[in-house]
């Protein structure tokens, strides 16, 4: 049982860090426990599974255990994971609000997973889906197919998520019974089979993983952004292609809605952070203004 101690040059937010990584409160591969002061965290990493437990003493130190033959390699990459490789030098906030959320949170920062296939997986499930779909299908596949986590976590119910070998494995009417749709299925099975190469993206960062990411049938923009974000901390990678994200940065800061072309327009003087200006406007606590129903969501498995 591993463990390491971790000191921080920075305000550290510990939940902002990796709420990017959590697919709703009922992920069941990330667990905050407030009374307790931990966060659980069950991953794949290329030496087997592994579950890291993380609390912050008062000081700021970060405490670290890990479970499981991947433990070593968790605890090895904790502080890119918590935000120690990212570099904001250079980003200017053009806007007010920008600038308001960026003073009130200066422990915003972006986090690293170091790892493609975990993020990639509830990735393609959140395509051109409601989010309480894409989330319960990411459920039900890493408790029908995925493994519990090493380590106490495995008690509480948290779970790996399934591997590249056990998503080829998992039989057509499972997708089905999963609520995923055979476009989202195609899309992983093709990622799945080359899994291993595309951990690479990690490496190459920025457009180049972006476009290695592409380069699997169905994996689009907005997938290899959501990746891109999460798995290296990418500060330029946009969800172009979000049903939401234009919308929230016209409003947010133009006063008026805008598809993906207007939000890239608003956006340019950001560059090479556009990502980072994106999370300070939905950090901010904006909301735009809704004039319609919510779009409902879709049950597949009635189909």
């Amino acid at each position: 049982m591993p463990e390491r101690t971790w000191q921080p040059d920075y305000p550290l937010d510990l939940a902002g860090l990796l709420a990017p990584l959590r697919r709703g409160k009922g992920d069941p591969t990330l667990r905050f426990d407030p009374p307790a002061g931990t966060c659980w965290r069950a991953a794949t990493t290329e030496g087997g599974p592994a579950t890291m437990a993380l609390r912050r003493s008062s000081d700021g130190t970060v405490h670290a255990t890990a479970w499981g033959p991947g433990a070593q390699i968790m605890l090895d990459g904790l502080p890119a994971l918590l935000g120690a490789h990212d570099d904001d030098s250079g980003f200017v906030a053009h806007h007010p609000l920008v600038a308001e959320a960026r003073r009130r949170m200066p422990g915003l920062r972006l986090g690293t997973s170091g790892r493609v296939w975990d993020v990639l997986l509830p990735a393609v499930l959140e395509q051109k889906v409601t989010g309480v779909e894409a989330r319960r299908s990411f459920r039900e596949l890493c408790r029908r197919f995925g493994t519990p986590a090493p380590g106490p976590a495995g008690e509480m119910g948290l779970r790996v998520p399934p591997t590249p070998d056990a998503v080829r494995a998992i039989p057509d009417w499972e997708w089905h019974r999963a609520g995923v749709d055979s476009a989202r299925r195609r899309a992983l099975l093709a990622a799945a089979a080359v899994a291993h190469r595309l951990e690479r993206a990690v490496t190459l960062g920025g457009s180049g993983g972006r476009e290695l990411l592409r380069r699997v049938p169905g994996i689009g923009v907005w997938t290899a952004a959501e990746v891109a974000q999460r798995a290296w901390g990418d500060p330029d990678a946009v969800s172009v292609g979000d049903f939401h994200i234009p919308s929230v940065v016209g409003w947010a800061l133009v006063g008026r809605p805008l598809d993906d072309a207007g939000m890239l327009a608003v956006l340019a003087p950001y560059a090479p952070q556009r990502q980072r200006a994106v999370r300070y406007v939905e950090a901010s606590g904006f909301s735009r203004p809704r004039f319609g129903p919510r779009y409902a969501a879709k049950d597949y498995r009635a189909i």
